[in-house]
C-alpha cells in the first residue's frame, strides 16, 4: 500500500463517472487505475473517455491484479454479493454501491467474511457522509426536538424506461431495493434505530416486482415512521425526511443529492431556522471517508454490518407487502 488508493470499477456503469472517477480527480489520495466490462471494446471506450490506464475483459481479472488496492462495484444489485466475496478473496478493499446484496442472509454471510478480513467494506450510500446528514444527527441527538414521535422518509423519481435492469427481478431488481433502501437507510439513520415493519402496500409493475412501495414502521423506543418509494407511481418526484419530535420538527429537502440543491428546515421551541450546506458533492465526502478508512484506519458510517440492518428491513417489507425476496443472480 502506498499513499495513494489504486482502485479498479467492476463494469462500465453509467454511476461510475459521477460516484467515484469525477471525485477521484478532486482527491489526491485515489486514481482510478482500471475498469473492467465483459465487452472488451467497451470497457475500452470507457477507459478512453475517462482517462483510465487499464482495461480488463473479465471482473475476476481485475480482481487478481496485484497492482490494485480496492475495486468499487457499481453492478446490477443481484450481482453485488458475488464480486465483494471475490474481492474479499483476492484482499482488496470494497465500495460497494446500494442496496449491498440481495437480501438480509446474504447481507449477512459478506458482513461476517468482512469482519474476518483486514479489508475495508463500505456501502455507497453518499448522502450519509455530508454535512447536511451529519448535522440533521446532531440536532436530533441534543434533544432539541424532544423526544421523537415519527420518521417520515421518501425516495421517488420516474423511470417510465421499464425495460431497464432495475426493473428486473432475476437483477435483484424493484423500487424498494432501488429507491426504498435510501429511505430505509435514512428512517434508521434518523430514527437512531432498525425499526420493525407494521405494514407495507406495493404497486406493481410486475406480479414479483414493485414499482412503487409504502411501509408503516415502529422503533424499539416507540416512534413511528413511514419510507415511501417510487420508480413509477403518482409521487412523482419526492425526497425528503421529516423528524417530528414533541418539541419540534426538522425537514430536510433532498438530503439524497444535496449538491443538487438542499435545505433544512427546523422548528422547535428556540425558533425557526433554514440551513444550507454547501454544494460540494455527497460522492465527495464519501470517497473522502473511503480513503480514510483504506489508508489509515478511520471507522465508516456504512460498514458491512450496517448493511445487514437495512437488508433486513427490506426484506421485512416485501414479505408484509406478499412480494417475493430477491435473490442473487
Amino acid at each position: 500500500m502506498t499513499d495513494k488508493i489504486r482502485i479498479g470499477i467492476l463494469g462500465a456503469a453509467a454511476i461510475a463517472p459521477t460516484a467515484l472517477i469525477g471525485p477521484a480527480t478532486r482527491n489526491p489520495e485515489v486514481v482510478v487505475a482500471a475498469v473492467a466490462a465483459r465487452d472488451s471494446a467497451r470497457a475500452q471506450e470507457f477507459a478512453r473517455k475517462h482517462s483510465i490506464a487499464r482495461t480488463f475483459d473479465s471482473y475476476q481479472a481485475l480482481i487478481d491484479d496485484p497492482e490494485l488496492d480496492a475495486v468499487y462495484i457499481p453492478l446490477p444489485n443481484g450481482l453485488h454479493g458475488r464480486w465483494v466475496r471475490a474481492a474479499l478473496a483476492a484482499g482488496k478493499h470494497v465500495l460497494c454501491e446500494k442496496p449491498f446484496t440481495a437480501n438480509a442472509d446474504e447481507a449477512r454471510e459478506i458482513a461476517a467474511l468482512a469482519d474476518a478480513s483486514d479489508q475495508v467494506v463500505m456501502e455507497a450510500f453518499h448522502y450519509r457522509y455530508h454535512p447536511l446528514t451529519a448535522n440533521a444527527e446532531k440536532i436530533i441527538a441534543s434533544g432539541e426536538l424532544g423526544t421523537l414521535k415519527r420518521v417520515e422518509t421518501a425516495l421517488c423519481f420516474p423511470l417510465p424506461k421499464f425495460s431497464d435492469i432495475r426493473y428486473n427481478y432475476d437483477l435483484a431488481g424493484g423500487a424498494l431495493m432501488d429507491a426504498g433502501c435510501y429511505a430505509i437507510h435514512m428512517a434508521r439513520t434518523f430514527g437512531g434505530e432498525t425499526p420493525e415493519v407494521v405494514s407495507a402496500k406495493a404497486l406493481l409493475h410486475d406480479p414479483r416486482v414493485d414499482r412503487a412501495m409504502t411501509a408503516e414502521l415502529r422503533f424499539p423506543s416507540g416512534h413511528t415512521g413511514q419510507v415511501r418509494a417510487s420508480m413509477w407511481s403518482s409521487d412523482v418526484l419526492r425526497m425528503s425526511a421529516t423528524i417530528f419530535g414533541e418539541r419540534g420538527t426538522m425537514r430536510l429537502i433532498n438530503p439524497i443529492l444535496p449538491q443538487m440543491a438542499h435545505a433544512m428546515y427546523v422548528h422547535s421551541e428556540q425558533g425557526r431556522r433554514v440551513r444550507f450546506f454547501g454544494r460540494r458533492a455527497s460522492y465527495d465526502y464519501q470517497l473522502e471517508a473511503f480513503a480514510a478508512a483504506v489508508l489509515r484506519g478511520e471507522p465508516v458510517a456504512t460498514p458491512a454490518s450496517d448493511a445487514v440492518e437495512t437488508m433486513s428491513v427490506i426484506d421485512a417489507i416485501y414479505r408484509s407487502a406478499g412480494l417475493p425476496l430477491r435473490v442473487p443472480s
